[in-house]
């Protein structure tokens, strides 16, 4: 898997996309969290559609579910290295998947607090 050939090609970015689609798979058939990611990003497009919010607060929903995904995507990727690098049990590799999901955690409650900023005034004025 290691094509470490300097000059560009199309086909080895179409490969990279292909890695790239892999790994997402990766994420949502082997992480219950990403259903959970997966289930709350449906709901906020729905939600910003009905309530039409603006292209600013657009893009700062897209980005709060980005950080989100990419959280989760980087704590997938950190797992399975430690699982590779330690697979009996070790409380340091325990400790750093315990920060590395803590990181999704945060963000989370981030994307959380932009939703309640950004959808708030909406469901205020509705009411």
């Amino acid at each position: 898997m290691n094509n470490n050939d300097d000059t560009f090609s199309f086909n080895g970015r179409i490969r990279s996309v292909r890695h790239a689609i892999d790994g997402i798979i990766e994420i949502i058939k082997g992480q219950h969290n990403a259903w959970v990611h997966c289930a709350a990003t449906v709901c906020v497009v729905i939600a910003a559609m009905l309530v039409q919010v603006t292209t600013t607060e657009w893009c700062i929903l897209i980005l709060a579910i980005a950080l989100v995904w990419v959280a989760e995507a980087l704590n997938t990727a950190f797992e399975l290295l430690c699982d590779v690098a330690s697979p009996e049990f070790h409380p340091l590799v325990k400790k750093s998947k315990d920060v590395a999901a803590g990181a999704v955690l945060l963000s989370a409650i981030g994307a959380v607090i932009i939703g309640l900023i950004v959808f708030l005034p909406y469901v205020v004025n509705y009411v």
